[in-house]
């Protein structure tokens, strides 16, 4: 049986502590899912992935179509299977790539036409196609196929960018067939607030699963993003999941969460792992820095990862000026370790509603 139930709510901001149900398994919330684009989380395996804390994580359609494409993955007996990975699992749809591919595609009002980023070969995507994908996938949660617009954009190109996703996401929710899977709405509308609004009621009076803020975190920065997430929240279901897309930096997660979401993806702590940038509770170190050279310290001394528990920042120093692909694996493990334990305090201060005292402590500044 799949849904979502409020735990507790804190009693001093709009956090909500909660309980996702999907066919692969419960998720508590607020949850950190980690990015597998291309089906695999880099640097780590789903048996890592788990014991490091993870209950779900996402893939990208866009890509996992191209290769190794949708007959593939179906025959091999569906996205849990080629990503070798038991729990739920939630896909996008292809639409954010129409903002970061933008120079390969074109956009009419019936979808969008990519050419490949991998052979330059044509392909066609609109609502109806991007959903049969996710639901020959077999993913847990499948994602409206939506336009996210240029921060900064004219007006215009913003209403248009609104009036398309909301249309697509009523093809999308007449194409969707499959019991087994959530389908959740993505709002646009930039940081116009009135855009969010007139988008948030589109979707909700189609009762989604869930909801999705989309198109924020490409440039906006940290104060208008807040603004536009304290003021698109409320105006989703209470009794749904609110997800905040491609965020983030841990004060802006910590931020989101006060505003009442639930649910987050970003590729920062792989990707910032794999450039030698670890998270910690105090701020961000760079493990290339020769401040570490001597240092028999661990990364940070009271995380419980693989990485802290064998290897000072020394040795992982060491492994990244020599080109040693341990250096990235070991501050990926911490680093989606740190993000688990950060959403674990997050949790345990809802239920003490003492969030809004963690998210204004001095050393989340660092990290925003």
């Amino acid at each position: 049986m799949t849904g979502f139930e409020v735990k507790c709510t804190d009693r001093a901001s709009a956090a909500r502590r909660g309980l996702l149900r999907t066919t692969h398994g419960d998720v508590q919330t607020p949850a950190f899912m980690p990015v597998g684009t291309a089906g695999a989380v880099k640097g780590v395996t789903p048996e890592q992935l788990r014991n490091l804390g993870a209950e779900i994580i996402l893939a990208n359609t866009y890509h996992l179509m191209l290769r190794p494409g949708v007959d593939p993955i179906e025959r091999l007996g569906g996205l849990h299977k080629l990503m070798g990975w038991d729990g739920p699992i939630l896909t996008d749809s292809g639409g954010y790539q129409v903002f970061s591919l933008s120079s390969l595609t074109k956009i009419d009002d019936d979808g969008i036409e990519f050419a490949s980023h991998v052979d330059g070969a044509k392909v066609y995507l609109d609502a109806e196609e991007a959903t049969r994908i996710q639901n020959r996938f077999g993913c847990d949660i499948a994602m409206c196929l939506d336009l996210c617009p240029p921060f900064g954009c004219e007006q215009s190109e913003l209403a248009e960018a609104v009036n398309r996703t909301i249309r697509w996401a009523k093809r999308c929710k007449d194409t969707h067939h499959n019991a087994n899977q959530m389908l959740f709405g993505i709002t646009q509308g930039g940081i116009d607030l009135e855009m969010r609004q007139r988008c948030a009621k589109e979707l909700v009076a189609l009762d989604f699963d869930g909801y999705a803020i989309g198109g924020l975190a490409i440039g906006e920065g940290h104060k208008n993003m807040v603004k536009t997430v304290r003021h698109t929240a409320p105006l989703l279901p209470q009794d749904k999941p609110r997800y905040l897309m491609g965020v983030g930096m841990p004060a802006d997660i910590i931020a989101a969460v006060l505003a009442g979401v639930d649910m987050f993806d970003c590729v920062l702590p792989t990707r910032n792992a794999r450039n030698a940038y670890a998270f910690t509770m105090a701020g961000p170190l760079r493990m290339r820095n020769n401040e570490h050279i001597c240092n028999a310290q661990p990364i940070e001394k009271d995380c419980d990862c693989y990485a802290c528990k064998h290897f000072s920042r020394a040795a992982i120093r060491h492994f990244f000026n020599v080109r040693e692909m341990l250096g990235p694996i070991l501050t990926t493990i911490h680093n989606l370790r740190f993000y688990q334990r950060l959403m674990s305090e997050i949790r345990r201060h809802i239920e003490q509603s003492t969030l809004a005292e963690m998210f204004h402590h001095q050393h989340w500044k660092a990290q925003s």
